[in-house]
């Protein structure tokens, strides 16, 4: 799932595999003189789907997904607010934030057995 950015080789890679499109370009062309003479001139060509840039600039409730077996797709971003549960996150009301050393206050301290690795952070 590619929910947007600006790295480079990501977005050289991305449109590489979304791939391209096929282009009828038709080209007509007029000569005026004492005897007028007209042309059509026909052509395929290809173009990428999204470009680069098309992708950097891509809508911020659009992402790309890709699933195995299926062509990569452009699809809505789910709105997290719509969330049954949204009210439990912290974007919801910062009093909802996770703080690790209120939890471990709470619960007492940490077990500690042979295989605890401890860490100090300074």
């Amino acid at each position: 799932m590619f929910l947007g950015g600006k790295e480079k080789t990501t977005l050289k890679e991305l449109s590489e595999t979304l791939g391209k499109e096929t282009i009828d370009l038709y080209n007509t062309s007029e000569t005026r003189s004492n005897a007028n003479s007209y042309g059509l001139n026909y052509q395929k060509t290809g173009k990428e789907l999204m470009s680069q840039d098309e992708i950097t600039v891509m809508d911020g409730s659009k992402c790309i997904f890709q699933l195995r077996g299926v062509r990569p797709f452009l699809s809505d971003k789910f709105d997290i607010t719509k969330h049954k549960n949204y009210k439990l996150l912290e974007d919801f009301n910062k009093k909802n934030a996770f703080n690790i050393e209120e939890y471990i206050k709470r619960k007492g301290k940490a077990k500690l057995n042979r295989e605890t690795v401890i860490t100090r952070v300074q």
